[in-house]
């Protein structure tokens, strides 16, 4: 690989470092400066700078979605207001899926950063905001059946007019539209802070190396990780690979289950995935605009081509997506997509299960590849209105050479579970148990990960609740002889007595002392039971991770 002449490869390294320092500071600054918990303490939030061209330049450590989605956010952005007309100061915003967004919730703002009066790149956050409005509190109502119930949509917005000019009607209208409408424009304000932040950086960078040098440095950054990309591509064994999973249903009709498929092509530097074969767009929201497809072919390149390859916009030149129109993948609008990310999760996970015959030692067995989202929302005593959000994971799929990890965040989401305490402060609830679920994970000569067990206890009010989960009724694979990860469950314990099981999607009500039992599910398991390791399942019995009875039966443990 050459460099030109005229960039000193010491220098270009030293920048991409400050440009990833920067959008790390950004993402900090995004989370402290944050109102509601899901972000606070959920972490639902994104940060990221771009080119003029709107690629990838750097991004935090933070939402593989929120990081992709992005992408086609700003090139819209950037397409209907070029920076050329573009002022210093200037902020811009958007969440319509249908015009490049992800889904409502997820509002993007962008920054033009400036040097000496000229445009040299874009600082950029998305935040998944509590509520926007629509027909549950949450804005991710499992019922939905077309988006206009969804919350406010937004197109590409002026936010701002110069440093100090907010556009007030724009305010005016978002918060009107939220049940939480202080919340709400906090989180607008921690993502304009952010923006900031990243513009004041990089024009810095500007002082150092002036206008032209800087985006000479930003194109071979890209160029080189294009290059590094395609070569670890025709490394990797050429051929076309395939996979199919499946999502539990639509929150709609709840016994039909949604197909995903995918082949995966690697051929000349190429990274082709063709989801022919996937179900068609559903009744419920569980539809995917492109960006969210795009996200999932992205997170699964940078899995297997190295964590040595700088990741930016260059690397994703090499991917291409084939959607058919009208699939659940490629929705025809009005459909809804509130709850895309269960359907995302799943096609990462069929993208890497596709390469796990031919890359065993980089691909494990199946994650839970669940995000269970909660939301719960009503009004205290005081009148005041709450909307509290609840992400929580089951386990990671065992690799060849350890343990699934249990109760993360896999693939393409990367959000934290709320502490008990945060939880109890901002809803009238009371967390009753926390803990591992036993005997979740699937066996194998690794471990799948487990699955968390969780009991809510309603203290006072009418709740509207939302529980959007997956793997209640399609098991997480083991690999090469594991077994299938347990699947998931939850129950409604109401004050009469009686009980009701979640069919995997539902918005109902909760009354004081209902109580509601989560169980998500726990990842698969890699290689044959038999071959644990007798030491490994001795220390899982005793942490209380697996049971005397399933070490017995499953494991052949005699002891």
């Amino acid at each position: 690989m050459t460099t030109p002449k005229h960039i000193d490869p010491v220098t270009l390294e030293v920048v991409r470092n400050k440009l990833e320092g920067i959008a790390n500071e950004m993402q900090s600054t995004l989370l402290r400066s944050s109102f509601s918990p899901i972000v606070r303490e959920g972490l639902d939030a994104s940060a990221s700078l771009f080119t003029l061209e709107g690629e990838s330049l750097a991004q935090a450590i933070a939402i593989p979605i929120h990081l992709a989605t992005l992408i086609p956010v700003v090139k819209r952005i950037l397409s209907d207001f070029p920076p050329s007309k573009m002022r210093e100061g200037d902020i811009y915003l958007m969440n319509d899926p249908y015009l490049g967004g992800t889904h409502l919730p997820d509002i993007a703002l962008i920054m033009p950063i400036f040097f000496q009066g000229q445009p040299i790149a874009v600082s950029a956050t998305m935040t998944h905001h509590q509520d926007v409005g629509g027909m549950s509190p949450g804005s991710i109502p499992t019922n939905a059946t077309e988006i206009f119930q969804e919350g406010l949509r937004l197109p590409p917005l002026k936010f701002r007019d110069g440093p100090e000019a907010f556009d007030q009607t724009v305010i005016r209208i978002m918060r009107l539209n939220s049940r939480i409408p202080d919340t709400f424009m906090g989180d607008i304000h921690a993502q304009v802070s952010a923006c900031t932040v990243g513009a004041r950086r990089v024009a810095a960078l500007g002082d150092v190396h002036g206008a032209e040098m800087m985006c000479a440095l930003f194109a071979e950054l890209l160029d080189r990780s294009e290059i590094m990309t395609r070569d670890a591509l025709m490394k990797l064994p050429q051929g076309t690979y395939t996979y199919v999973d499946f999502n539990d249903n639509d929150g709609i009709e709840l016994d039909k289950r949604i197909r995903i498929e995918v082949a995966v092509t690697l051929a000349d530097g190429r990274f082709v995935c063709d989801f022919t074969g996937t179900s068609d767009q559903v009744r419920g929201p569980f539809n995917v605009v492109p960006s969210g497809s795009q996200a999932a072919a992205y997170f699964a390149l940078r899995t297997i081509t190295g964590a040595e390859i700088p990741t930016n916009g260059g690397c994703f030149r090499a991917v291409d997506l084939i959607l058919p129109e009208g699939s659940i993948l490629n929705p025809v609008e009005p459909a809804p997509v509130n709850s895309r990310t269960a359907t995302i999760k799943r096609a990462t996970g069929a993208i890497l299960g596709a390469m796990r015959d031919v890359l065993p030692d980089v691909v494990g067995a199946d994650a839970a590849g669940e995000m269970l989202a909660l939301m719960f929302g009503g009004v205290r005593q005081d009148g005041r209105r709450y909307v509290v959000g609840e992400l929580l994971a089951g386990g990671s799929g065992a690799g060849p050479k350890s343990d699934g990890v249990d109760v993360v965040e896999t693939d393409a989401t990367n959000c934290m579970n709320m502490p008990v305490e945060a939880f109890e402060r901002d809803a009238p609830i009371r967390i009753l148990r926390s803990a591992l679920r036993r005997d979740s994970g699937g066996a194998g000569r690794q471990r799948g990960g487990l699955g968390i067990e969780r009991e809510y206890f309603v203290l006072e009010g009418e709740i509207t609740f939302t529980h959007r989960g997956e793997r209640h009724f399609c098991a997480p694979s083991g690999a090469f002889g594991g077994k299938d990860g347990i699947t998931a469950h939850t129950i409604i314990h109401r004050a009469d007595g009686t009980e009701e099981v979640v069919p995997s999607k539902l918005v109902t009500r909760l009354m004081p002392g209902d109580r509601v039992t989560i169980r998500t599910a726990g990842g698969g398991g890699f290689g044959p039971p038999t071959q644990r390791s007798r030491s490994a399942l001795r220390d899982d019995v005793a942490n209380g991770k697996v049971s005397a009875e399933k070490a017995r039966k499953i494991y052949g443990a005699r002891d």
